[in-house]
């Protein structure tokens, strides 16, 4: 499967904000967007000259990284979100937040979406009590998923959840047994993914 294989600390640093991509390090000083605020390269800290191509580019590459997601995976969502009936950025938007890796770091069962991809395709995780190895799978109202009986990853996912605050309102979580339940679909109020998504319909509308 295709990958992302870059430095990621870059890619916060070119969208001047964090991602969270590298889970409790972003959390702290060493974080690289808190030692250099400034996009990466050369020319880092020259003058930007703005365009509105510019800003759709921008908030497309940080919706992308957000999710880690490469181009084509990104846009085949946009296309099944146009299909789908309502505000094609908002069905973008659920589309991508009902991705099992995503549910997974929103319930606080682990760290970073590389953390999530890695503890589900070993098989840590089931949904309804059946293993499920894909990240990208379409999480449903209703459905549970818990953490593998006797998984090895147990303690690193308790440790996890320490860095968890708050889970959405859409989601239930049970940190005593590790598990979780999908109440229903996330309104949009509900995503907190710091996008605009009608800038990205612009630049794919073109």
């Amino acid at each position: 499967m295709a990958r992302d294989t870059g430095p990621q600390c870059k890619q916060c640093r070119r969208e001047g904000m964090k991602l969270f991509l590298k889970g409790e390090r972003c959390l702290t000083e060493k974080c690289s967007v808190e030692r250099r605020p400034y996009p990466p390269g050369d020319h880092g800290r020259g003058r930007v000259r703005q365009s509105e191509y510019r800003l759709q580019l921008r908030e497309k590459q940080k919706a992308r990284r957000y999710y880690q997601l490469l181009e084509k995976q990104f846009r085949n969502y946009y296309k099944k979100a146009s299909r789908q009936p309502g505000v094609t950025g908002e069905n973008l938007l659920r589309l991508l937040e009902r991705r099992l890796d995503n549910v997974i770091v929103r319930l606080g069962f682990a760290a970073s979406r590389r953390q999530a991809r890695q503890l589900i395709g070993h098989g840590h995780f089931l949904v309804n009590g059946r293993r499920t190895n894909v990240p990208s799978y379409q999480v449903r109202e209703g459905e549970v998923i818990s953490v593998r009986e006797n998984s090895g990853a147990s303690d690193l996912i308790r440790e996890s959840t320490e860095l968890t605050a708050t889970v959405p309102a859409w989601l239930q979580a049970d940190y005593d047994s590790l598990t979780a339940k999908v109440l229903r679909l996330p309104n949009r109020e509900e995503i907190s993914t710091p996008v605009q998504e009608q800038l990205i319909v612009e630049l794919y509308s073109k």
